[in-house]
């Protein structure tokens, strides 16, 4: 039986025509950031400033959509003031919630803004209810937005157990560390991905062509070799192959997108509020196509749960903007609990 809505479909907003893409195909909500450090996703070129959010804002919400700002990396020691600014202005562009991750920050914008809409980030890592009810308990967050390690069991215990919206991934890049918090990153440059906005800053990366391969490295470290012909993804340590024992393989995780189409009934079921695409830094055509697929798949479930079938035709679309061209649906459909 599904509960009395389907769940909301936040869409990500990288550039002002990502956001009108994204109005435009069925999202009913957006997603952004400023352009500057306290965006994780602050890739150069991308991302917002106030004129652009001014138009932005009143695109969505002129059409009857929902915009949340992320605020979602943690004060550097000594500037927490850059931090408290960026709520302040969120507050005062008038956006309908702020998604933050650290608990200093929080706690300044429940006291200073009591009106202001609050989620936890996904770089919160709340994994269990006690920590997503502390949230609740502590600074009135009224959504969190799960880290995708869960079992679809383990999502379904947190919601029967906390008041708040959950808010789950349902399509894009995988993450298999700290959520933006990568330890191997921070390892191999020296830079945190959650400050300086990707798992591999530019800076770090380079291609080395050779007669037969192309060789991708981060920071000196050989992260790939790829034949001629053979498509070269931009190289991340999760995401290389590696020698093992002998054999090289992708030893921590393969190129692949999250999906969770064929599963979007029990997502409904279980009762998660909303949910959540990955690509702020990608094109405004991907998060038009995304968009626009889950849309019509949300819309064919709204007909009911027993009659929904995935449509080939669904599949192919996000297929063409998958990780890999692949998909998996992740932790969610693993035994383990």
């Amino acid at each position: 039986m599904l509960h009395n809505k389907l769940p909301e479909l936040v869409c990500p907003a990288g550039s002002l025509p990502a956001l009108r893409a994204a109005v435009d195909n069925g999202a009913d909500t957006v997603y952004f950031g400023y352009k500057n450090d306290t965006n994780a996703r602050n890739f150069a070129g991308l991302n917002f400033d106030h004129k652009a959010m001014v138009e932005g804002i009143h695109y969505a919400q002129t059409r009857g959509k929902q915009v949340l700002m992320a605020i979602n990396t943690f004060p550097q020691p000594g500037r927490e003031a850059e931090w408290q600014r960026a709520v302040d202005g969120a507050a005062d562009l008038g956006v309908d919630a702020v998604i933050l991750a650290d608990i200093g920050l929080l706690d300044y914008a429940c006291k200073r803004h009591p009106g202001l809409r609050l989620h936890l980030s996904v770089q919160g890592s709340a994994t269990s209810y006690e920590a997503v009810n502390f949230a609740h308990r502590e600074f009135g967050v009224k959504r969190a937005v799960l880290p995708r390690v869960l079992t679809l069991a383990q999502v379904e215990l947190v919601i029967k157990n906390t008041p708040i919206e959950i808010e789950v991934f349902g399509f894009g890049s995988l993450c298999v560390m700290n959520e933006g918090r990568c330890w191997l990153s921070s390892y191999a440059t020296g830079e945190s991905p959650n400050t300086v906005g990707a798992c591999s800053p530019a800076k770090f990366v380079k291609w080395e062509k050779s007669p037969g391969q192309m060789s991708t490295r981060l920071n000196g470290i050989l992260i790939d070799r790829y034949g001629d012909g053979e498509a070269a993804g931009y190289p991340t340590l999760c995401k290389g192959r590696f020698e093992v024992n002998g054999e090289t393989y992708y030893a921590l995780e393969e190129p692949t997108s999250l999906n969770v189409l064929e599963i979007l009934p029990e997502i409904a079921r279980i009762g998660v509020s909303a949910i959540k695409v990955e690509g702020r830094q990608r094109s405004p055509t991907y998060v038009a196509q995304v968009t626009r697929t889950l849309r019509a798949a949300l819309d064919e479930l709204a007909k009911g749960a027993t009659e929904f079938k995935v449509k080939p035709a669904w599949q192919a679309e996000l297929g063409k903007v998958s990780e890999g061209v692949q998909a998996t649906l992740g932790a969610y459909n693993r035994p383990w609990r």
